[in-house]
């Protein structure tokens, strides 16, 4: 269960009207290294990893990537909540106008629609580790993608705080992978899935 802090976890005060920058920033809604998909990626990830305490990495992991997806919802809203039909039209937002209005809808930049294969629940430790700290590598160079193309300041900083924080999850799942490792019985953990093959594994890890 989540209890709701009515508060962004950092500000969005954007003052301007941009549905090219809305156009861009989207894809860390929906796009496939965006927010949506790390959300549900730790949280369906976390309910067979074999060590309690990376279980709940990914669990306050994946809650603050909900935090950061309303981030974004919250970013994009802003840029386009008193859109007209000509800024629409000129900005290249009037595709995805005419199918939402201004609604938040999760796609990537490319126009690409979200969906379930965006993010990887493998269940085998070591294989969806790895795949954490790539996504939150890929999500960082996205933030930095946007931040060298985005000028305004209101923008930025925002976009700043979310790529800082893909830096410190992508420390945590590393300490994470060596914690699994260190609990297997192997010269070689790629053997083997320390979730499924539990006969290979040198503790429980409860």
């Amino acid at each position: 269960m989540w209890n709701y802090e009515k508060r962004l976890q950092f500000p969005v005060n954007i003052k301007e009207t941009c549905p090219k920058t809305a156009s861009l920033i989207i894809s860390q809604f929906g796009g496939p290294d965006g927010e949506l998909a790390a959300s549900m990626r730790y949280l369906s990830q976390r309910y067979s990893m074999p060590c309690k305490e990376v279980g709940g990495l990914l669990t306050d992991i994946g809650t603050e990537e909900l935090g950061h997806l309303e981030m974004v919802c919250a970013i994009i809203y802003q840029l386009t909540k008193n859109l007209s039909v000509e800024q629409a039209k000129t900005a290249g937002f009037d595709a995805y106008y005419i199918d939402h209005t201004t609604a938040l809808w999760p796609t990537a930049a490319a126009g690409v629609p979200f969906n379930a294969c965006e993010f990887q629940s493998k269940g085998d430790a070591i294989t969806d580790l790895v795949e954490d700290l790539a996504a939150e590598q890929k999500a960082r160079t996205t933030y930095d993608n946007l931040i060298r193309i985005i000028p305004n300041p209101d923008v930025r900083e925002p976009l700043k705080f979310l790529r800082a924080r893909e830096v410190v999850h992508f420390q945590r799942f590393g300490e994470a992978l060596e914690k699994i490792k260190s609990n297997l019985n192997s010269k070689n953990f790629y053997y083997y899935n320390p979730e499924f093959d539990k006969q290979f594994v040198k503790n429980n890890m409860q």
